[in-house]
């Protein structure tokens, strides 16, 4: 009897690691894809502001993902690189004139009752306020530019919203107007979290 039970047992879960092992590799794949268009999208975001003399940083760093034949234009992905271990993908404007103080796209896998999902944020600093016990504390706001399960996530969709942010974002700093991407962010995408450092 008792060996019935365990030999239906095993077939079960056996049934269930296989279909979750399938399932498991096709999300694996459909990540890896995406976070490699994603930091190639960043990357190359980077190497526009660069050319106007803009720090930005990219994470994960270039010299991670990439190999240089001229730096910063010439380059293709390692082979080495494991994007499957990437859960987040951000582009940070480092520029401190204006108030800008780590204005960034950032680009997160996260799970949702066993789904995985892609959300991409700008991320800016909204002003500073005085805590009694803590002090001065920058207060970071977020707004949501795209939210999707990663089997529905369309690529050209996400290109869409972040290279309409990255041509405001780009004249706001040939203008020395940072309100310019602020009201922008805040005018055209739903507010995300906001939070203290």
């Amino acid at each position: 009897m008792a060996e019935d039970i365990f030999a239906q047992l095993d077939q079960e879960l056996d049934s269930m690691k296989n279909v979750i092992i399938e399932d498991m590799d096709k999300l694996n794949s459909q990540k890896v894809e995406m976070t490699k268009e994603l930091v190639e999208f960043f990357w190359n975001i980077w190497i526009r502001f660069d050319r106007i003399k803009v720090h930005f940083t990219v994470e994960p760093g270039p010299q991670d993902f990439s190999t240089f034949e001229e730096y910063p234009e010439k380059w293709h992905f390692k082979d080495t690189f494991n994007f499957a271990a990437v859960d987040t993908i951000s582009l940070t404007d480092k520029t401190q004139q204006g108030g800008r103080i780590g204005d960034k796209i950032e680009a997160r896998f996260y799970a949702v009752e066993k789904v995985l999902h892609l959300r991409v944020v700008f991320e800016y600093c909204d002003g500073e306020h005085y805590y009694k016990y803590s002090g001065w504390k920058r207060i970071f706001a977020q707004n949501i530019i795209y939210d999707s399960p990663v089997e529905k996530a369309k690529m050209t969709k996400i290109w869409e919203v972040i290279s309409d942010i990255v041509k405001i974002w780009f004249e706001s700093h040939l203008r020395r107007n940072r309100d310019m991407i602020i009201k922008y962010v805040k005018d055209n995408f739903e507010k995300g979290e906001t939070f203290t450092h």
